[in-house]
């Protein structure tokens, strides 16, 4: 299944076989089936340095260590993403009604936005911790790759 079920296009634009080279089976099953991993699998939702969460398909940062919080859930979670990072629409799967959110740059599931988190937005984007990848602040070079 496409990561986007519309028409729109991202700037990282990949065939389905291109998309199964570069990302592992889980990854694919997330970022491209919008699949869900299980509850506290991630490493991710252990991580408390100081850093970017970026997109495990393509690359771009989308989450600054500062927004993370510990929700409690099992995934990562955040307050906020960083600007023009995620896109959002509307999900009706499972009978019930979601915000989605997905890469702005290739479109890749990442997880959900819910209206229960703390200060300062209220929100909650819980994330999917393989669809995601985490670089520490001062590992060389830009953390997000919009910006080369």
């Amino acid at each position: 299944m496409p990561a986007d079920k519309t028409t729109t296009a991202y700037p990282v634009a990949l065939t389905d076989a291109e998309w199964r080279g570069r990302l592992t089976p889980e990854q694919y099953r997330v970022l491209r089936g919008h699949g869900t991993e299980r509850a506290r699998t991630s490493p991710l939702d252990r991580e408390k340095r100081a850093g970017t969460f970026q997109c495990a398909g393509c690359d771009a940062a989308l989450f600054a260590s500062a927004a993370k919080f510990d929700s409690g859930t099992g995934w990562p979670s955040f307050t906020a993403p960083l600007p023009d990072a995620v896109g959002t629409r509307t999900d009706r799967t499972f009978f019930m009604v979601r915000t989605e959110v997905h890469c702005a740059r290739c479109g890749g599931h990442l997880g959900h936005v819910f209206p229960d988190g703390p200060p300062p937005t209220g929100r909650r984007y819980c994330m999917n911790g393989i669809a995601m990848t985490f670089r520490p602040d001062g590992d060389g070079g830009s953390s997000d790759p919009r910006s080369a």
